[in-house]
This record gives C-alpha cells, sequence and structure tokens, in this order.
C-alpha cells in the first residue's frame, strides 16, 4: 500500500504555532513574533481582528480611517468621482481611475478595479446611485472618512500612503491589514499603536465598560496571536 504523504503545509503550521505561548503579548513582542510564524512563500499581510463591546443599547457602530505611519506595504488602486479641473487634480495626484457618468456606468455594471473611492461633493448624486454596489464592499465614499472631499489631491496621496478603514461586522469584531510580514517589527509596532490609539479615540459614549474585549494578531496563512489588552488600553 502506498504512503499517504501528509501535507508539508500542515506541518509548517505546527512548526509555527509552536512559536506562540499560550499567553497574550505586548504590542511590541506580538510585532516582533509575528514574522516569524509566517508560513508562506509570498509576503503575507499582518492582520488585526479585534472584539468591540457594542453590545448596549443605543451604540452606534464606529466606523473611520487611519493613516498608518509605516504604509501598508500593498499597491491601492484610487478610484475617483470628479469633473473638470478636479479630475484633472485626481490624475495629477495619482489617482488609478477618474471618472463621472463614464465611471459610474462601468461600476453598475460590476466592473471595480480600485481598492478605494473618493468623490468631490458634486459627485454624490451619482455616486449616490451606486450604493447598492459600493456599500457592501465597504467603497462608499463617505464625509467622515474623508473621502467626499474637494481636496482630491490630499486624499489620493492618503490612500496611496497607508491609510485603512476600520468598521466592525455585524458581530462586532474589526478587521484590518496593517503591514506586511517583511516589515520591520518597529515599523509594524508604529502601525499597531496607530490603529488601536484611533479605534479608542473613536469609543461610542454610549459603551459603557470595555472597549475593545479581545485582539489578535496573525499573518495571512500563519497561527494567531492573542495581545495583551492592558498594553492596549494605555493607548487611550
Amino acid at each position: 500500500m502506498a504512503t499517504v504523504k501528509k501535507p508539508t503545509g500542515n506541518k509548517r503550521f505546527r512548526q509555527a504555532t509552536a512559536l506562540v505561548e499560550d499567553r497574550t503579548y505586548s504590542l511590541q513582542e506580538a510585532a516582533a513574533l509575528v514574522s516569524k510564524v509566517a508560513l508562506a512563500k509570498f509576503d503575507e499581510t499582518v492582520d488585526v481582528a479585534m472584539c468591540l463591546n457594542l453590545s448596549d443599547k443605543g451604540v452606534q457602530p464606529p466606523r473611520g480611517m487611519v493613516q498608518l505611519p509605516a504604509g501598508t506595504g500593498r499597491s491601492v488602486r484610487v478610484a475617483v468621482f470628479a469633473r473638470g479641473p478636479k479630475a484633472d487634480e485626481a490624475k495629477a495626484a495619482g489617482a488609478d481611475v477618474v471618472g463621472a457618468e463614464d465611471l459610474m456606468e462601468t461600476v453598475e455594471k460590476g466592473q471595480i478595479d480600485f481598492d478605494q473611492c473618493i468623490a468631490t461633493p458634486d459627485m454624490m448624486g451619482i455616486v449616490g446611485r451606486l450604493g447598492r454596489v459600493l456599500g457592501p464592499k465597504g467603497l462608499m465614499p463617505n464625509p467622515k472618512l474623508g473621502t467626499v472631499t474637494m481636496d482630491v489631491t490630499s486624499a489620493v496621496k492618503a490612500a496611496k500612503g497607508g491609510q485603512v478603514a476600520y468598521r466592525p461586522d455585524k458581530a462586532g469584531v474589526v478587521h484590518a491589514g496593517l503591514g506586511k510580514a517583511s516589515f520591520k517589527a518597529a515599523d509594524l509596532e508604529k502601525n499597531l499603536k496607530a490603529f488601536f490609539e484611533a479605534v479608542l479615540k473613536d469609543r461610542p459614549q454610549a459603551v459603557k465598560g470595555t472597549y475593545i474585549k479581545r485582539a489578535h494578531l496573525s499573518t495571512t496563512m500563519g497561527p494567531s496571536i492573542a495581545l495583551s489588552m492592558p498594553d492596549i488600553w494605555t493607548l487611550a
């Protein structure tokens, strides 16, 4: 009978998991460890998952943007809804896709070749028609997020330079990519601190008790690393 060879990925995962102790890690410790437990041959994304306390009545789920000091480590395609001089400004700033009604028609067909979407205020009349398409993907421009603005140059550069959005899912869990496994530990730590500081600052007033209940760090294919909540709470 032929011997069945076990998948090498399982062995590598067990080896990586063995490096993670059964305890919580400070942000500094986690940033240093996460690259050591990356399994894939490609440069894995470092993801954070945190559970927010949004169970109290009247709590409005937070939503915002965070500028990561060390960037995201990935190329971001940006679309801008604008006309005339503002369209030219967007192109000069490095936007990948720029348009008005023509871009609306493309998106309506399900052709979404971008990661972030920006619009000038005068474009919201046509962008509003795309809510059912862009909304579920988290791409709908929003004044609170700085993605509905006349300053398209700053918005495009921010999106290209390491800006990430956060919003909880129905279970109150926030997921975000905060860098790459190839990043230096110090850079990952900077991104982690910036992200948690922004989320803590955006705490809804109606929340009672602990806001961030737990958080974990992992790479795309690596094991999860539990983060020390007292270390995170000090960032508030």
